[in-house]
């Protein structure tokens, strides 16, 4: 038996978009483009998509990457016939059609292959044009600028992943040096925030994790127990560690403008809330304890558990992040991703059915705990069972999951005309003749009680 608390008179600020997510989804046939899957995003209140690796390798050559807007990096950067805006144009009025803003990263996709050869994620031979060309693409879409849009954007990251691999042969985001990315950093946020003042955000780096402070927790101010493992341990990890360091000590030293800091994490919902702590600690000891921080790429099952594709598991493992993260600092989550497409990491959409997963679901309902407003003090005695509150004064909502073993019975607060839908492979957020007050969740389960 375990017992739910709730007190919605209690309120501890705004429920947070930990629901945003990665590449929005389409379509496209052999005679059309079809961005009404975005709709999906729309019923579920879902208010971001990060545009990386939209459209696949290199951005299907046609996507969002600097090297498809300005194709001939010789061109004017002024001239605005040396822009190419077509499709990235097209993607960005079919998210505007269903009221979803992106995060707009200035860099290049992921090149998986690159050791046998890198196309397009060098260093830019010159950082002070490459910073005026994300200029004019702020200009097009926010401020008119040839032919444009006034679409007024907030978000624009610089690069994804520069240290991906300690070795530039393998580095699939970044063949340069450290210094070379934060130098290419201070150039254009400086650039774009002297040009745009605080009508933008810029940020990066998109790190691409942390997982290092597990296998020395000491050196990193964590109590922790030491971990080993392929994950935590060798010196990919202790590369990432040292550009984190590096980064920082660079931007303080050059004053460099930042308003937000975006990293990743594939692993688990527990694993990553701690992660979240240390990034905190970080930016409060470095000074930077102002900064809206961004967890904008994640996928803990297409990771490490891609047969559960399409499962409770994912669902409900999804659940657990959306939860857990919205009590740790962290300002914001972008699940990786929505594509419909197959991939491992494409968990939300079946590839075939063009249908959501259950996973959608989850998302579905903590959208329905974020168009409520205001988080409600909510607490549980059962550490397996994780459950987070909302409320805007008049209507109120649960959202809880069970990532225990069998079956576990539960009490709440809720009385009698209570709703309690219920999400797993057979029920896509059904409404279900449990009592609210009363009801037994099995293992991998998402409920959502509503009054």
């Amino acid at each position: 038996m375990a017992i739910l608390n709730i007190d919605f008179n209690h309120t501890l600020g705004k429920i947070k978009p930990m629901h945003a997510v990665g590449q929005p989804p389409f379509t496209g046939g052999f005679c059309k483009l079809d961005f009404s899957p975005i709709d999906y995003l729309k019923q579920a209140n879902i208010p971001y998509s990060r545009l990386h690796d939209v459209g696949g390798a290199f951005g299907s050559n046609r996507y969002v990457d600097i090297p498809n807007i300005f194709r001939d990096f010789e061109a004017d950067e002024t001239d605005p016939a040396s822009y190419d805006f077509a499709f990235t144009d097209a993607l960005l009025a079919g998210m505007a059609e269903y009221g979803v803003e992106p995060i707009f990263r200035l860099g290049v996709t992921i090149e998986n292959q690159c050791h046998i050869k890198a196309y397009r994620i060098h260093p830019p031979k010159d950082y002070g044009k490459w910073a005026r060309i994300c200029e004019h693409i702020v200009r097009h879409y926010n401020e008119g600028w040839a032919d444009g849009f006034h679409y007024g954007i907030t978000y624009w990251e610089i690069w994804n992943e520069p240290e991906n691999r300690p070795d530039p042969t393998r580095n699939q985001m970044w063949t340069g040096t450290p210094l070379q990315y934060y130098e290419l950093y201070d150039v254009t946020a400086k650039h774009l925030k002297a040009c745009f003042g605080n009508t933008i955000k810029v940020g990066g780096y998109a790190a691409t994790g942390f997982y290092h402070i597990f296998a020395e927790p000491k050196k990193y101010g964590m109590e922790l127990e030491p971990r080993t493992g392929k994950r935590y341990v060798g010196k990919k990890e202790e590369y990432r560690m040292a550009f984190l360091y590096g980064f920082f000590d660079y931007i303080a030293e050059h004053q460099s403008p930042i308003d937000f800091f975006s990293w990743h994490s594939y692993a688990s919902a527990e694993d990553t809330a701690i992660i979240a702590g240390f990034v905190d600690k970080f930016l409060r000891e470095r000074g930077y304890g102002h900064l809206e921080t961004m967890l904008n790429e994640w996928n803990y099952t297409g990771m490490n558990h891609p047969e559960t594709l399409g499962t409770a598991f994912a669902s409900s493992q999804a659940a657990a992040m959306l939860i857990l993260m919205q009590n740790t600092p962290t300002g914001m989550l972008c699940y990786y991703d929505t594509r419909m497409t197959y991939s491992r990491f494409g968990g939300m959409f079946d590839a075939i059915k063009k249908k959501p997963y259950c996973l959608y679901y989850s998302f579905y309902a903590f959208g329905q705990l974020y168009a409520l407003g205001k988080q409600a003090q909510c607490e549980t005695d059962h550490e397996k069972l994780l459950a987070l509150a909302a409320t805007d004064g008049e209507q109120k909502a649960v959202l809880i999951t069970y990532t225990g073993e069998g079956a576990l019975d539960v009490t709440t607060p809720f009385a009698e005309g209570a709703e309690l839908y219920l999400v797993d492979e057979e029920h896509m957020l059904e409404k279900m003749d449990d009592d609210p007050a009363a009801f037994t969740i099995k293992q991998n389960q998402v409920i959502l009680i509503k009054a």
